[in-house]
């Protein structure tokens, strides 16, 4: 697994963090929820790739 990944996470999720907290602070609750499931869908986009390189690994690892 690639550690700039880890990174890549970290960053969508502190930038979701700050955009949420300056849209709640101007009274726009409804645009924080979309942007926190937007940096959602798109962390998800990059981490089903590695989840289902861990399924092909563990299928191969009990094939007979």
């Amino acid at each position: 697994m690639d550690i700039q990944i880890v990174f890549k996470i970290a960053a969508v999720g502190i930038l979701v963090s700050v955009l949420n907290q300056v849209l709640i602070r101007s009274g726009r609750e409804e645009q924080a929820m979309m942007t926190t499931l937007a940096g959602l869908v798109v962390v998800l986009f990059w981490v089903i790739q590695y989840i289902s390189d861990l399924f092909q690994m563990v299928q191969t690892l009990f094939q007979l």
